[in-house]
């Protein structure tokens, strides 16, 4: 899978948001946010394909964290980028 091309984190009153780049008059109506974890993420994978895997080495080599907890966080996480059609 691939994070969807023109979407961008972009900061605003001090929340880290998910934009689509290039629409005027853009729906704000649904405002996806992201804690620190997720803007690491997000920034590590972005432009390339991934699997599940690839988020779970992200997150283990960035925090102490047991496999088992970084497996669960990587699904869900994957799980949450699926829901909100943010992947390819």
């Amino acid at each position: 899978m691939k994070l969807k091309e023109g979407y961008k984190i972009r900061e605003i009153a001090g929340e880290h948001v998910i934009i689509k780049q290039g629409r005027f008059g853009a729906d704000l109506t649904r405002v996806i946010a992201l804690n620190a974890t997720s803007v690491l993420l997000w920034e590590q994978l972005q432009g390339r394909e991934f699997e599940v895997e690839d988020v779970i080495k992200v997150l283990t080599d960035n925090y102490e964290v047991e496999e088992a907890v970084a497996t669960a966080d990587a699904s869900t996480w994957v799980s949450k980028l699926k829901e909100c059609d943010l992947v390819e």
